[in-house]
């Protein structure tokens, strides 16, 4: 995954995070565009992991990732818990969630637009 650009558009660092899930294995990954409904970020991307241990090492990979080939800092909220972990790249805000705790807070119910389909990617 190196050899990116490091001034990347919000898509193109939304593809980079969404392939570094992939290859970690999370799972039932959804991507949620922000733009025009949030000032917060662009994108929204809601993803789980199997246990606490995976949400937290998903988690951590990004986060290392983004620095190591884009030079980009990532704030992690929630790590210590591994049930919900929060991961702040400025124009991509990413969820990491054990199962429970994602079926708990549905935040896509929240984001999604009123009966559009999961984009799962």
């Amino acid at each position: 995954m190196t050899g990116l650009p490091m001034a990347l558009s919000s898509e193109e660092l939304l593809e980079y995070i969404l392939t570094s899930l992939n290859d970690d294995k999370a799972e039932d990954v959804i991507a949620i565009d922000l733009r025009g409904r949030s000032s917060m970020a662009d994108y929204m991307v809601i993803c789980s992991g199997r246990s606490t241990r995976q949400v937290s090492a998903i988690s951590e990979k990004l986060k290392d990732r983004l620095k190591d080939d884009l030079g980009r800092a990532a704030k992690l909220e929630g790590k210590g818990q591994g049930d919900w972990v929060l991961v702040d790249v400025g124009d991509v805000i990413v969820h990491v969630f054990r199962p429970e705790v994602r079926e708990f807070y549905q935040l896509e119910k929240m984001w999604l637009p009123a009966g559009a389909a999961t984009a799962q990617t």
